[in-house]
């Protein structure tokens, strides 16, 4: 067996897993890259390592330098755990409403909390960081929503890793976040592979789901708009809070695999796009599970009552 020297080479090269038993038609596969396997659990840690990494090139960070960063939960976790083997002091601004589960990861790793207006959900979280970034013009602000290197990973690493395991892949399916994941990997795949299919998984205007975000609420990421989203998708799937929490559970209950609420929604736009396609047209799409299921205890989204859990993730911020 491999020996490491550091837990941060263990970022990527995450495995895929076939779960073509959801599938509606027997010629269509799907399956799952399961990112909760990084070692800080999520899809994060591949564009914490690398802003982090391009900051201490360029000389934005520097040894006893404080990194600021707005987030929901898992890249102020990310980076949390790099900046505390790195040794920098890390400010992240969290939305008040944040689950339990996020912040006492960010306290294992001796993360500062500076809380913003729940109501305000993570677009406030990133409007008070800029300010408390201009400010403090001696902290690094990181801001993965405009930051390069967030596509940039995706591009070197998540897609080739997944061309590389999944060679006769037909169509990508992700959730729109930052949209770095989609655009890294959309991009290289489009490359590569000008025939894959490129879609975005994203809620109805106004409505929570989990880690996505809706263009039409009007926040739209620099990085998407740099990578040219427009252009590069091919179409998006609308998915509901509680169509993303069924979906959550059937991966537990189906095929093993616990994974949060944001990977229900994938599964969901995944499903939606095999359900366009006839039924004996052969198809191989692959979506993305952000992270891991553990930081979702606390909705009840396994346990309790499908309605109590819906109303619970409209109401705590668990991504």
């Amino acid at each position: 067996m491999t020996v490491y020297s550091s837990v941060l080479d263990l970022i990527g090269n995450t495995p895929m897993v076939d779960v073509s038993a959801l599938s509606p038609h027997p010629g269509t596969r799907i399956l799952v890259k399961l990112e909760g396997q990084n070692p800080a659990g999520s899809v994060k840690d591949r564009i914490a390592k690398a802003m982090v990494e391009e900051a201490e090139a360029d000389g934005t960070l520097v040894p006893g330098r404080t990194i600021i960063e707005p987030s929901s939960g898992n890249t102020g976790i990310a980076l949390a755990m790099i900046a505390r083997l790195r040794g920098y002091p890390i400010k992240v601004v969290l939305p008040e409403n944040v689950s339990v589960e996020r912040r006492q990861m960010l306290e294992v790793f001796g993360a500062e909390i500076i809380s913003s207006p729940g109501a305000e959900g993570s677009n406030g979280a990133v409007r008070l960081a800029r300010r408390l970034a201009d400010e403090n013009p001696d902290w690094a602000f990181l801001y993965q929503y405009a930051n390069e290197a967030n596509p940039r990973v995706h591009y070197a690493t998540t897609g080739p890793e997944i061309l590389r395991d999944v060679p006769d892949i037909t169509h990508f399916v992700a959730g729109l976040g930052t949209s770095g994941t989609l655009m890294g990997v959309g991009t290289y795949l489009r490359e590569q592979r000008p025939e894959v299919q490129v879609l975005a998984v994203e809620p109805p205007s106004g409505e929570v789901v989990q880690g996505l975000r809706s263009l039409d609420d009007g926040y739209i990421p620099p990085v998407f708009e740099k990578w040219g989203g427009n252009e590069l998708l091919d179409g998006k799937r609308i998915v509901r809070p509680r169509e993303s929490l069924e979906c959550t559970r059937r991966l537990a209950d189906e095929c093993g695999i616990f994974a949060g609420i944001s990977s229900g929604a994938a599964l969901a736009g995944a499903l939606k796009v095999a359900e366009r396609l006839g039924e004996d047209e052969q198809a191989t799409i692959v979506f993305v599970a952000s992270d891991a299921g553990w930081k979702y205890l606390s909705t009840g989204a396994w346990t309790a009552d499908l309605d109590e859990a819906v109303a619970n993730a409209e109401a705590i911020v668990y991504f």
